[in-house]
């Protein structure tokens, strides 16, 4: 038998229906409705159910592809123009629905909901399907995330009886609500988490801390110098350059403490705050002048490390012509001379303590004291730092 319905026929469209429903789904809905009065209908459940296979899509509908069909028959479904029951066209290569507007229902309650044209209720099993779990990823929202919401949300839309044009729309919007808060509960959650580290590591070392003397040995703990290079941010080589100082203040004070851990944090960070706010961060190398002299910044430093001034001043001549014969250029004199002046500091004060120390009963002294007082030149001694760059 010759079909009545040939490609060659044109597709009849209204534009007001496809200014509502959008002109894919309008398209759709035209060919569907012709194909309701060629093909048989099923009743069931008060409704007449029109069963369209893959050969009859097709034909009818060849400038789509099936995952279009899919997510345009979808589409009319979730905007309530159609009720469809059957799988994913993409995988069953079937479509079977309804066109009717509304379902034939008898003895219904008072109380229950009016469905208005062209919506219709939330199904138990409702689901959202490929295009709309595309759409959601575009946020990176992770599916495990979507899927978790969907009983909440099914079960609250079908308890108020509402009927909606577009469940998936009104999912999406509940999803994005409800990822938001998530995200920003996360973000308090690890900074709460981040502070009660943070607590709890200074806690562990007023614990491990006990009540010694200063030694010319002593450094930071492993968690101190993690609090200061990855926490705060400092650079390694101005921590350790920052250890001898410190070591020989607390030395001469010949006090005990327990908390040495949590006071050599402070000192740096107090030394660090001033040197990256006050010392000068010129962009254009220059040679250093004649008449050079270090900055107040640079005396304000080295106050903070408790390095005493007068040695500071007693530096700068020896500075000053090493620097002016090697003939180099640097952005800031005012980091090198800190740099240098904290080196000589320590190595005057390192080779005091050593000197000072008794030979131990075997008649020789540890290897470390002998490896401190081996001399180099005065370029080495000047020799530029990371921290310093």
């Amino acid at each position: 038998m010759t079909s009545p319905l040939i490609p060659e026929r044109p597709l009849l469209i209204s534009p007001s229906l496809a200014a509502t429903i959008g002109l894919e789904e309008a398209c759709m809905l035209g060919i569907l409705a012709e194909l309701a009065n060629f093909l048989p209908l099923t009743p069931s459940n008060g409704r007449q159910w029109l069963d369209v296979d893959g050969s009859w899509a097709e034909r009818m509908m060849p400038f789509w592809t099936d995952y279009d069909i899919q997510r345009i028959s979808r589409n009319l479904h979730e905007k309530g123009v159609i009720q469809l029951v059957s799988a994913p066209f993409v995988e069953s290569r079937r479509l079977t629905l309804s066109l009717d507007s509304n379902p034939v229902c008898t003895n219904l309650m008072p109380s229950a909901p009016q469905i208005t044209p062209g919506a219709n209720l939330i199904p138990p099993n409702w689901q959202p399907d490929q295009e709309l779990m595309r759409q959601i990823a575009q946020y990176n929202i992770a599916q495990e995330f979507v899927w978790q919401q969907l009983p909440e949300f099914v079960t609250y839309w079908r308890e108020r009886g509402e009927t909606s044009h577009s469940w998936g729309a009104k999912f999406l919007k509940d999803v994005l609500h409800k990822w938001r808060n998530h995200e920003t509960v996360n973000a308090r959650q690890q900074r709460e988490d981040n502070e009660r580290q943070v607590r709890e590591r200074d806690a562990e070392f007023l614990k491990r801390d006990q009540e010694i003397a200063m030694h010319s040995q002593w450094r930071p703990s492993r968690d101190a110098l993690e609090v200061l290079v990855k926490h705060a941010g400092i650079s390694l080589a101005f921590v350790e350059d920052s250890i001898p100082e410190f070591v020989v203040y607390w030395q001469e004070r010949g006090e005990v403490g327990r908390t040495w851990n949590s006071k050599f944090i402070q000192h740096v960070k107090r030394q660090w705050l001033r040197y990256s706010s006050a010392l000068e961060h010129d962009t254009e190398p220059k040679r250093i002048p004649e008449n050079w002299q270090p900055g107040r910044d640079v005396y304000d430093v080295l106050k903070l490390a408790n390095i005493d001034l007068q040695f500071a001043q007693q530096q700068v001549a020896e500075f000053v012509l090493f620097w002016r014969d090697s003939n180099q250029v640097y952005a800031s004199w005012n980091t090198k001379f800190l740099q240098h002046v904290k080196y000589h500091w320590a190595k005057q004060h390192a080779l005091t303590t050593v000197n000072s120390q008794q030979v131990n009963h075997a008649g020789q002294q540890n290897a470390h004291q002998s490896s401190r007082t081996r001399d180099s030149s005065l370029a080495e001694q000047l020799n530029d730092r990371s921290w310093a760059s």
